[in-house]
């Protein structure tokens, strides 16, 4: 799996947003219609803010960000087998079936013999598994409302316009699977 390019910084990288600070940007410093590129560099910044603010605030911290994309893969799409768990979350077969060695012995999956094919074995979350999602889940939601709280109204509704249109980005289908990172 490549290493997220976190530690270098939110600057680090193409120089798309090395003058802008998510922290301070005003809607003086917008142009009236923004680049792609710049909201592209932008979004980065906030989004490698915002994890680890998320995860270091957690309480679980034995369950980092790939188990936990893992099993939210697992909820949502899930029983998978582990190739197509690596598939969704575009890692390496070698480091999911490690990840999910690691998770069944924490105990929060469950594997199964595939119905189609007797030598492989689906994945799905069990009971503790599922309840251990919605817990982080909801820490984090909580988390994020503190804060969500503490900014002006205004803020609070741009934020909230902007809800679909980052839930577009999510949504697309990603391109077909090419060499998988390592």
């Amino acid at each position: 799996m490549q290493q997220p390019d976190s530690d270098l910084g939110p600057d680090s990288d193409l120089g798309l947003d090395a003058d802008l600070d998510p922290g301070t940007a005003t809607e003086q410093q917008l142009p009236s219609r923004a680049e792609p590129a710049e909201l592209a560099g932008r979004l980065r910044a906030v989004i490698q803010q915002l994890l680890p603010l998320l995860r270091g605030l957690s309480r679980h911290r034995d369950l980092t960000p790939s188990r936990t994309a893992a099993l939210a893969a697992l909820a949502a799409h899930g029983p998978l087998r582990v190739s197509e768990l690596a598939a969704r979350m575009n890692i390496a077969l070698s480091t999911t079936s490690r990840m999910v060695d690691l998770l069944d012995n924490s105990g929060w999956i469950a594997r199964r013999p595939d119905p189609a094919d007797q030598r492989a074995s689906l994945i799905s979350l069990n009971d503790d598994g599922l309840a251990l999602l919605r817990t982080v889940r909801r820490e984090t939601t909580g988390l994020l409302s503190e804060r969500i709280a503490q900014l002006d109204p205004d803020r609070q509704q741009l934020l909230y316009e902007a809800l679909p249109a980052l839930e577009e980005l999510v949504a697309w289908e990603k391109p077909p699977a090419g060499p998988q990172p390592r």
